[in-house]
């Protein structure tokens, strides 16, 4: 018989944690290893346990969930999770899939709808509510997926994210200032940005870039 299923439960709240390990723990191939109510404290928990799935609120203090989801996967690729939220409609919930998580289900959803859940992410599938999937789909296709950064501009915008001017910059990648405005001005229009700074703010919201 194979190992069970090891569990991480994040949520803020204590009932929500006892109400999810109650209907786990009567699952043979399932085990609670651990549980946090923050982001940090998730995080924490994940790098030292490495769970084989961890269940993730998205409304969390210290950390938020999708930055506690992004900072895992960069240290854990392979690590499989699930979100758990209250809201159907938060655009969270997008952010959260972008940052790593591979699937999402309401808190509301039944017992057998949590446990199904959990196998399949363990699985490596996407268990994902149609609609929040049709947003998804809708999202990539207006264009999110054709505006990745090149390899030179993500260089480029890290260095902006360190409050370098173009002069510096193009010093660093010995490029010209010129060719460096055209990297700063394509990496705007590309996140839809209005200026470095909210270039640097969605850069490192998307897990683009780090500090």
């Amino acid at each position: 018989m194979s190992s069970p299923l090891r569990l991480l439960l994040v949520d803020d709240h204590p009932v929500v944690r006892d109400g999810v390990a109650a209907i786990t723990e009567t699952q043979p191939d399932m085990e609670v290893v651990g549980e946090a109510g923050d982001g940090e404290e998730a995080i924490d928990l994940a790098l030292e346990l490495k769970p084989d799935v961890v269940l993730m609120d998205l409304r969390l203090p210290r950390v938020t969930g999708v930055e506690a989801i992004r900072r895992i996967r960069s240290e854990l690729p392979h690590a499989h999770i699930l979100i758990l939220t209250t809201y159907d409609s938060d655009e969270s919930i997008l952010e959260g899939l972008q940052a790593g998580a591979e699937g999402y289900l309401l808190k509301g959803s039944s017992r057998q709808e949590l446990l199904s859940a959990i196998r399949a992410v363990a699985r490596g599938e996407s268990p994902l509510p149609p609609a929040v999937a049709g947003r998804l789909i809708s999202r990539l296709r207006s264009g999110v997926a054709a505006t990745e950064l090149s390899a030179r501009e993500l260089e480029v915008l890290k260095l902006v994210a360190q409050g370098k001017r173009n002069r510096e910059i193009a010093d660093d990648l010995f490029l010209s200032e010129k060719t460096v405005k055209a990297h700063v001005s394509s990496i705007l229009r590309k996140l839809n940005a209005e200026d470095r700074t909210e270039a640097v703010t969605i850069g490192l919201r998307r897990g683009l870039i780090s500090l």
